[in-house]
């Protein structure tokens, strides 16, 4: 006769291991979902290639030197001492989170402008704010679509007859050693006072091929000439050489970095690179009256995104604070632009490059030339300073 098994009783530790078991499976169950929400927007943030060395190389762009120096004195203290005093790292927990949900903890804007349309508008830097300047005259970047760009509109044309007379004036001059380099990567940015185009309430609608920016990049070749400084103005048709490659308005700046390297190629490297650009603003704040004569504020634009950003700032910061001390008012200040902007503009070409916006849509070329005429004196006496002083280092 076959004895039957013994069934043993299930003792309470064999319980315990399984719900031990049990709990530890649900907890890796949502520890990895938690991470999933953790690193898919980190992945997703390289893009289509996923992590690249480009893409490693542009992130530590973004790490500033103090952080750098941190994540170092992690594993050697004394790199810590190379810290400033008053030097606090940032938060673990606050880093993680932000590169999880894009939110930066200690920004309110960050979460307000995902929510609120129009709000990323106003997202960025203050470096300097000027006169009566906050975060709602920040500048406006119009993007026209390509038709609406190379639409043919009628323009005075005293702007042009007035234009060629001083080419005419400035040609018999004799050469300068080109030291500043000029263009306009949105060069059809045109005024709607030097438009015949009766509904001004569309910015979208202040271009033109011909009377545009470009001719204060042109007025500003010749008065810099004026106080003995060379400059070589390009006037390319960014816009229409758009429309050639099929490229977008968003890709002014690509295509106007290719054009730069050219006349780099051409002409040999410049001093100082300057991008001249007119806001999207209305005139209430874009317009300042000084000694009973009008002006086009002016702005000063950082590239924050660049290696050069730090040396390009300091140049704006020392700009604005010679205008202000002349010209009280006409400085707009020094902004930073952020969120989904181009965030270079060509400025890591150069320590020396600059993107200044000359007034906006309602004023007139009048009124930007005079703000030319102002910014070119105050350059040409930070420029002479500049090489007297050198002289006298290379002396000492």
């Amino acid at each position: 006769m076959r004895k039957r098994p013994i069934r043993r009783k299930k003792t309470q530790s064999h319980w315990n291991r399984t719900s031990f078991s049990l709990r530890k499976g649900i907890f890796s169950v949502i520890m990895g979902v938690v991470l999933l929400f953790f690193f898919i927007p980190i992945l997703t943030a390289f893009g289509p290639n996923v992590i690249t060395s480009a893409s490693i190389n542009d992130a530590g762009k973004n790490i500033s030197n103090e952080m750098f120096v941190t994540m170092m004195g992690m594993e050697n203290k004394y790199f810590s001492q190379a810290l400033p005093e008053d030097y606090e790292p940032p938060s673990i927990t606050g880093t993680l989170f932000e590169l999880a949900t894009s939110i930066n903890p200690e920004d309110p804007r960050s979460l307000l402008g995902r929510e609120l349309p129009g709000f990323a508008l106003f997202d960025g830097r203050i470096i300097i704010a000027g006169e009566g300047v906050d975060y709602t005259q920040m500048p406006v970047e119009s993007a026209p679509p390509m038709e609406v760009l190379l639409a043919e509109r009628e323009a005075a044309n005293e702007r042009l007859e007035e234009m060629e007379k001083m080419r005419e004036e400035m040609a018999g001059r004799e050469k300068l050693e080109n030291v500043v380099h000029i263009m306009h990567a949105h060069n059809r940015e045109s005024f709607f006072p030097e438009l015949n185009i009766e509904d001004t309430s569309d910015e979208n609608l202040a271009n033109h091929g011909e009377v545009n920016i470009t001719l204060a990049g042109e007025r500003l070749g010749m008065e810099l000439a004026k106080y003995g400084i060379g400059a070589v103005v390009d006037t390319s048709d960014i816009g229409a050489k758009l429309n050639n490659r099929g490229w977008l308005y968003r890709d002014s700046y690509r295509m106007a970095r290719e054009v730069l390297k050219g006349n780099i190629e051409e002409h040999g490297e410049f001093e100082f690179y300057f991008d001249l650009h007119r806001d999207s603003l209305r005139r209430e704040r874009t317009t300042v009256e000084i000694n009973g004569e009008k002006y086009a504020r002016l702005l000063f634009v950082l590239g924050g995104k660049n290696p050069n950003s730090e040396k390009n700032e300091d140049l704006m910061k020392e700009l604005h604070k010679r205008v202000e001390e002349n010209f009280p008012g006409l400085s707009r200040g020094v902004f930073e632009p952020r969120g989904n902007v181009n965030g270079i503009y060509n400025q890591d070409l150069s320590p020396n490059s600059i993107l200044i916006e000359f007034g906006g849509v309602d004023n007139s070329l009048e009124e930007v030339y005079r703000t030319v005429e102002v910014f070119a004196e105050i350059f040409s006496e930070f420029y002479w300073d500049l090489n007297e002083n050198l002289t006298e280092g290379d002396e000492g």
